[in-house]
């Protein structure tokens, strides 16, 4: 099966949550200047909402996932420390 390379490193939203080892979910996935969704896989479930990061192409519209917190946004908080 054909791997979708531009899918990887990409960013998304879990549509319907992962159940780990126990089956994927869905996830809607920021790609090729539009949303794509595909079926993502996961080490740990995942709920509902989370942020993720596409680590794999498992081929036909296949993905896998981890939770992801853009670290970007932890900057705009605050400056502490600063000054």
């Amino acid at each position: 099966m054909p791997q979708d390379e531009a899918v990887i490193g990409c960013t998304g939203k879990v549509l319907i949550g992962t159940r780990g080892s126990a089956g994927p979910g869905e996830v809607l996935v920021r790609v090729r200047g539009g949303s794509e969704t595909f079926l993502a896989w996961s080490e740990e479930p995942l709920p509902v909402g989370a942020t993720v990061l596409v680590i794999e192409s498992r081929g036909c519209r296949e993905v896998g996932v981890i939770e992801w917190v853009d670290p970007l946004d932890a900057l705009g908080g605050g400056t502490a420390g600063a000054g």
